[in-house]
């Protein structure tokens, strides 16, 4: 995937896909690149899986974070920072926007989207899990993205593939996915510009069941996974 020219990083997708997973990770990457990287947590619909869990290990890296002052509270309130505009407007940083799930939650980028067009320096990626029970097939999946895409005024430019059921996921789940995903990109007409897998299970036979698969992404899992007792892998 070439994301040489690209400046704006948005992932949006179904409840629990895992875009606020996959999002602190791709800052991680591009923090691991040199860039300057800020991430700005736009999600004001799930108040239980946030970008801020990893505040730690993001201002460890050197990464910035923007949230609602409200995040990780008992307080449901669409409270966005103005910080936000200023990383929109200007270029001084790459930008890492974690997009609330649904239509929904997509309304809140909506305020942005005239500036990040204007730039045209962005990608906007759908992070589908098929395990997830609203996307379980491409057409359900594709439907999720037209909602996310008329509620933010911005078209997706690639599927992010995080197909998985938690500690549960095998070889065999995460295979099974791709005709879906494919059949997903024929529909939305964009490619699929990566597949998701968590690092531990890399580290099993997993990894080499998928030796060979194009644009194989590992993921480091927020800590609240681990919190969790690690059943609830890749949820946002």
């Amino acid at each position: 995937m070439n994301t040489k020219d690209k400046r704006v990083f948005l992932f949006a997708g179904h409840y629990g896909s895992g875009k606020t997973n996959i999002a602190v990770n791709w800052a991680f990457h591009l923090r691991s690149l040199g860039k300057k990287v800020t991430v700005a947590d736009l999600d004001i619909v799930n108040p239980y899986f946030r970008s801020k869990d990893s505040e730690e290990e993001l201002r460890a890296q050197g990464i910035d974070l923007i949230c609602s002052e409200y995040a990780n509270t008992n307080l449901d309130i669409p409270a966005l920072s103005p910080e936000t505009y200023r990383l929109v407007m200007q270029d001084d940083s790459y930008a890492i926007f974690d997009v609330g799930g649904d239509d929904r939650g997509a309304l809140a980028l909506g305020r942005y989207t005239p500036h990040i067009l204007e730039e045209n320096r962005y990608e906007m990626w759908f992070v589908a899990n098929f395990c997830r029970p609203l996307t379980q097939d491409a057409q359900s999946a594709y439907e999720v993205m037209r909602e996310v895409e008329t509620a933010g005024g911005i078209p997706f430019t690639g599927i992010i593939n995080n197909t998985n059921i938690g500690g549960e996921t095998t070889a065999e789940t995460v295979l099974g996915s791709f005709e879906r995903a494919e059949a997903l990109s024929n529909l939305a007409r964009i490619p699929i510009v990566m597949t998701t897998v968590a690092e531990p299970l890399l580290k099993s036979s997993l990894g080499q069941a998928l030796h060979g698969v194009p644009n194989l992404f590992p993921l480091r899992l927020q800590k609240k996974y681990f919190d969790i007792g690690g059943s609830s892998l890749w949820q946002s």
